[in-house]
């Protein structure tokens, strides 16, 4: 049997799980706003709230990111299994470009919000880009429960126990 997760990883899965959205949802804000800033206006006191939301949310991804990969360095149980098949590697692959990606994007958006404004652009491609990973991940729970019924979800929904 493969390896459950620790809760403390499904926790941080399941709260990046839940932050990501809420990005997708307040993204729009920051144009608006800083559209309405340089044409002299001010900002809707919505989308300023929802910019804020959305420069924490990123924060706070970035930070929980940071640790689930910490927790999984630290927690190699799941490395020490050779990737026996294809899809086992592909596997592999799509959790590392998820976290590189999600990492990236949460160091992007913080140097586009307190650094440099101009990496904008490559932080909006990058949102794209963990969007169709996105939808890759969520086809691959899909596959592994309806499908090939495996424990694969149950996994990161069900902690392993520890042994007292």
């Amino acid at each position: 049997m493969t390896p459950r997760y620790s809760l403390s990883q499904i926790v941080l899965h399941w709260a990046v799980a839940v932050l990501i959205p809420i990005q997708y949802w307040t993204g729009r804000s920051i144009e608006r706003t800083h559209h309405a800033v340089h044409m002299g206006l001010s900002p809707d006191p919505w989308d300023v709230i929802q910019h804020h939301v959305h420069n924490y949310a990123g924060i706070a991804i970035g930070a929980l990111m940071v640790s689930r990969l910490s927790l999984r360095v630290i927690h190699r149980s799941a490395l020490k299994h050779p990737a026996k098949s294809p899809a086992d590697r592909l596997a592999r692959a799509m959790h590392f470009a998820f976290y590189a990606a999600i990492i990236a994007q949460a160091a992007m958006g913080f140097v586009a919000s307190y650094l440099w404004f101009g990496i904008a652009p490559v932080h909006v491609l990058g949102s794209r880009v963990i969007l169709a990973l996105l939808a890759l991940h969520i086809a691959a729970a899909a596959w592994h429960t309806f499908f090939w019924r495996d424990e694969t979800v149950d996994r990161m929904i069900f902690p392993r126990r520890t042994l007292s």
